[in-house]
C-alpha cells in the first residue's frame, strides 16, 4: 500500500497462499502479504507496534478516499518534511529515527508511486482491523499468521522497535502457539527455528540477501510445534 523498508512486495508471491479465511500480520509493516492477490478479501488483522505507522493504517482503513489521497501534495526535491508518511518513503530502514527529512529525487519518485498505488488500493482495507501494540497484542484466533519480524541482527536495526529489543526465543515460542497456518520470515542470521531458504535478492550495489521461511501448515500443529523447537539446535542456521 505505501512504501516502507524491508516490506514483501515484490515477494508475497513466492510464499504459500494462505489457508485460513483470516489473515493476522502481528508485525504489520505495509501489509504486502495480506495485500497480494486477492488475499485482501479475507478477514484481515494488523497489529502495529509504531504509533506512526498504526496512524497510517488507521487514516487508511477509517478516513482515506481516492480523492483524497490523490489530492495530497506532490513532493519536490530540495524541499524539507516533517511528515512520516512522506519520511517512510525514504528506501532506509533509519528513516525511522528521523523527525524532519529533505526530500531526495527517490523519496519523490517513491512518493509519487504510492499515492497513485493507495488512491487504487484503499477500497482494498476497508473491512480490515488494525490493533496497535506489540505482536502479544494479537487475538488468540484462529488464521493465517504471516509473522514479519525486524530480522534478527544487523539486518534488523535502525527500526523504531528494532532487532536489539526483541527476544526472539519467546517470539518463536509465542509464534508456535498460534492456532492454524505459521509464516514465519526471517533473514541469514536468524537461528531460532528451523528456517529454510526461500530465495536470493539483489540490492543496492549488487549487495545479496538470503529471504528464509519457516512454514507450518495449519493441520497437524500441535505436533509440528513441539518438533520444531527439538530440531532447532540439528537443523537451524544460515542455509
Amino acid at each position: 500500500m505505501f512504501y516502507y523498508y524491508g516490506r514483501k512486495k515484490q515477494i508475497a508471491r513466492h510464499y504459500p497462499p494462505p489457508e485460513r479465511p483470516r489473515i493476522v500480520e502481528p508485525f504489520a509493516g505495509a501489509a504486502s502479504y495480506a495485500l497480494h492477490g486477492d488475499h485482501w478479501r479475507r478477514e484481515v488483522i494488523l497489529v502495529e507496534r509504531d504509533r506512526r505507522v498504526a496512524e497510517i493504517w488507521r487514516w487508511l482503513i477509517e478516513q482515506a478516499t481516492p480523492a483524497a489521497i490523490l489530492a495530497l501534495p506532490d513532493l519536490r526535491a530540495g524541499e524539507r518534511s516533517s511528515e512520516f508518511l512522506h519520511i517512510v518513503h525514504a528506501a532506509t530502514k533509519m528513516a525511522f529515527k528521523y523527525r524532519t527529512i529533505k526530500v531526495t529525487p527517490i523519496l519523490a519518485r517513491n512518493w509519487e508511486i504510492s499515492r497513485r498505488v493507495m488512491a487504487a488500493n484503499v477500497g482494498k482495507v476497508k473491512h480490515w482491523t488494525l490493533i496497535e501494540g506489540d505482536y502479544t497484542a494479537a487475538p488468540e484466533v484462529d488464521a493465517t499468521w504471516f509473522v514479519d519480524p525486524p530480522y534478527r541482527s544487523a539486518p534488523g536495526r535502525g527500526y523504531a522497535h528494532g532487532s536489539d529489543a526483541l527476544d526472539y526465543d519467546a517470539l518463536a515460542r509465542w509464534a508456535l502457539a498460534r492456532r492454524g497456518q505459521l509464516l514465519f520470515c526471517e533473514g541469514e542470521f536468524g537461528d531460532y527455528l528451523p528456517f529454510r531458504p526461500l530465495l536470493e535478492l539483489t540490492g543496492v550495489a549488487g549487495k545479496r540477501s538470503r529471504e528464509r521461511l519457516f512454514h507450518r501448515p495449519g493441520a497437524g500443529e500441535a505436533a509440528d510445534a513441539g518438533a520444531a523447537l527439538t530440531r532447532r539446535a540439528g537443523t537451524a542456521g544460515p542455509a
